[in-house]
């Protein structure tokens, strides 16, 4: 069965504070609801944290990093869901339940599979 990355972009928030607990609620009770079809994922913590890695001149070539997202936006990815499902339209479906999609957006994108016996 096919899989899907739901990118959930939402206010940089920390999501370990009190104050989103109620939030969290939301999600977990969607956690549960999608038990069955969810294969993995995860909360990010805010961009404040994030390193940003580039190699100049290619393979082998300087290492460079910079503290802070690549880009800064007004929305930034803050999670994902790994969602296995029949097809895109089931997909769809599951990420509209995603509490990020009612306050930001959540991409829905297929999973290509390089595992052993993929096609």
């Amino acid at each position: 069965m096919p899989q899907y990355a739901a990118l959930i972009y939402n206010a940089d928030l920390d999501w370990t504070q009190p104050e989103q607990a109620h939030i969290m609620g939301d999600y977990n009770e969607f956690g549960e609801a999608a038990a069955a079809l969810i294969r993995g994922g995860a909360a990010l913590y805010p961009t404040s944290t994030a390193t940003t890695v580039t190699v100049n001149g290619g393979k082998g070539g300087d290492v460079v990093t910079t503290d802070g997202p690549f880009a800064e936006t007004k929305e930034v990815l803050t999670g994902f869901y790994l969602l296995e499902c029949a097809d895109l339209d089931e997909a769809v479906k599951w990420a509209a339940k995603i509490p990020g999609a009612w306050t930001g957006r959540v991409e829905v994108r297929p999973v290509i599979d390089f595992g052993a016996g993929a096609s």
